[in-house]
């Protein structure tokens, strides 16, 4: 990582949650950065009108598809760095459209990877993939605790999925995203490109824009504060772990930094064991921070749903040292507290609300 050098830093979906978060990391660290975004989901453009007010020009941007090849290659252009976030997000919009999900996760994917390849010197390129790449984990024997689903395996408990764990898509998303994730490394073996990737379980934090399809802290969170109903597709003993987006961005930096031994290697990358949470009890830590119990409904399981999905980061801590530091109850504290002084940032809510967990 060379951040006393004039060249931007590319951030590609920069507008987005994660990726105007890890701008502003960059920019207050004296770093220039281009972000390339279509600004195609609703409200990220305030992303980027703020990363604009806060760093001047120290932020550029290129507005543009990532399936636009020409603009593509123009922004890979001198850059020191790729961060390449861009992606058609939703499961339940795959299974809609699962050819614009293709060509944006995957043929997207491998138009950033030919950008960089085709520079005189290929810059590092850290890749955001997705659990979705191992599928729905139905052989995974779990049973009922609690609130939560939990593996009957305490070895397993303890420690979470590794990256030994087979790839299994599921869904058109999970195929979209777990293909880009085998085109990241591939470029790294077969061509050299200095690339690694992070297969992530559920971020959250500020600047994030929740959905019923992506983003489900933050969701229920907005619903919550609307006053809204959230419906819950499953149990609500679905069990994630969670990744506050400070944190990540520290990964995230780490990841570049040390790309020479991390090079053509898949991480995953989460809050891991100590940082799990269950839908219902989301909902019972909102309730404690608000006062008052939102409405849930029940609905059927969705496709795809993972019952139980926790990250075993050791193989990351092991390389970099990076752990998590933010714990789930003062994470949601927190994006409860900027959620409530940014109603602006909120887009507006749909009559009906899911809680399932796609991410």
């Amino acid at each position: 990582m060379t951040a006393a050098s004039d060249r931007p830093v590319l951030v590609v979906g920069g507008a987005g949650f994660i990726g105007s978060n890890l701008a502003a990391h960059l920019a207050k660290s004296g770093m220039r950065v281009r972000i390339y975004d279509d600004l195609s989901r609703p409200g990220v453009e305030t992303n980027l009108a703020w990363l604009r007010a806060e760093h001047g020009d120290r932020i550029s941007s290129c507005i543009a598809d990532i399936r636009d090849r020409a603009e593509l290659r123009y922004a890979v252009r001198d850059v020191q760095a790729v961060f390449h976030f861009a992606a058609q997000v939703a499961v339940t919009t795959s299974l809609v459209d699962p050819r614009t999900d293709f060509d944006i996760n995957a043929a997207g994917t491998v138009e950033v990877l030919e950008a960089v390849r085709t520079q005189p010197r290929p810059p590092p390129v850290v890749f955001t993939s997705t659990n979705k790449v191992y599928g729905c984990l139905p052989d995974l024997p779990l049973h009922i605790e609690g609130d939560r689903w939990t593996p009957n395996d305490p070895a397993l408990a303890a420690r979470g999925i590794d990256e030994r764990r087979p790839l299994e898509f599921r869904t058109p998303y999970g195929c979209s995203k777990g293909a880009a994730d085998q085109y990241v490394l591939d470029y790294a073996h077969s061509f050299g490109v200095p690339a690694t990737v992070f297969r992530m379980s559920c971020i959250y934090g500020p600047r994030q824009f929740g959905t019923e399809d992506q983003g489900w802290v933050a969701h229920f969170l907005l619903r919550a504060l609307h006053g809204s109903p959230i419906t819950i597709y499953g149990d609500g003993r679905q069990v994630r772990d969670v990744l506050y987006v400070d944190d990540l961005v520290d990964a995230l930096m780490r990841a570049w930094g040390q790309i020479d031994t991390l090079r053509g290697r898949a991480f995953n990358i989460g809050g891991g064991p100590h940082n799990t949470i269950s839908l219902i009890e989301l909902i019972a830590m909102i309730t404690k921070i608000t006062g008052g119990r939102p409405e849930t409904r029940l609905e059927d399981w969705r496709p795809g749903d993972q019952r139980y999905y926790v990250s075993d980061t050791s193989a990351f801590t092991t390389a970099t040292g990076w752990r998590a530091t933010v714990t789930p109850r003062i994470g949601v504290e927190a994006l409860h507290g900027w959620l409530a002084e940014h109603p602006e940032h909120a887009p507006p809510l749909p009559s009906a609300s899911s809680g399932v967990i796609h991410a």
